[in-house]
């Protein structure tokens, strides 16, 4: 079996995008043929497909605020392609602004995807629950579940809340603004919101 060096790995993670242990495992598994362990990683969906946004996030900052009182203190991961847009001064702005809204907030989610189904399914039944004595016909009513579970989203999902800076525009929508700004694809890993007392 042929040893694998970091070049093979290198040259491995340049050709997929897939992250450095995945290309080593993918070359293991493989025997060090770089074709096949490009077809291995393909298989596994470990390699980056072409996204619309630019390709898979690498880089980035973890960002902090602290606020005034000292008694509120958030972390913020925003990731991005390159290491050149991570270090923007305005990217930097974006982690800090990100973190405000947390504090702010108070965000329990980064996306829509992250709500626990279970979490989803009870606020459902208890919108249904609420409506059950209103005599409006089935789908009206479900129409009103789906929009108080919109509203649901704004309160505990990060990108579908109101920037706190400017109420006419959406988390995500600030980030698409940024992405087209610097023509790379940004996203927020995670956030951890510290808070001492109530």
């Amino acid at each position: 079996m042929a040893e694998i060096t970091s070049e093979m790995i290198k040259e491995l993670r340049e050709k997929t995008q897939a992250g450095m242990l995945d290309c080593k495992k993918a070359l293991v598994e493989t025997g060090g043929d770089m074709d096949k362990a490009v077809e291995f990683l393909r298989k596994k969906g470990l390699a980056s497909a072409d996204k619309k946004m630019g390709r898979e996030v690498t880089q980035g900052i973890v960002a902090s605020y602290v606020h005034s009182n000292k008694k509120i203190g958030v972390l913020v991961e925003l990731l991005t392609v390159t290491d050149f847009v991570a270090r923007n001064e305005a990217f930097e702005e974006l982690g800090k602004d990100l973190c405000m809204q947390v504090a702010a907030a108070c965000p329990l989610y980064v996306k829509i995807e992250d709500v626990p189904k279970e979490m989803v399914d009870k606020e459902r039944e208890i919108y249904r629950e609420q409506m059950k004595d209103s005599g409006k016909p089935a789908n009206v009513i479900e129409k009103i579940v789906d929009g108080k579970l919109n509203k649901f989203y704004t309160d505990v999902c990060l990108l579908e809340q109101e920037f706190i800076k400017d109420s006419s525009v959406r988390i995500k929508d600030l980030i698409k603004q940024k992405i087209a700004t610097f023509g790379e694809n940004i996203e927020v890993g995670r956030f951890i919101r510290y808070q001492i007392g109530g």
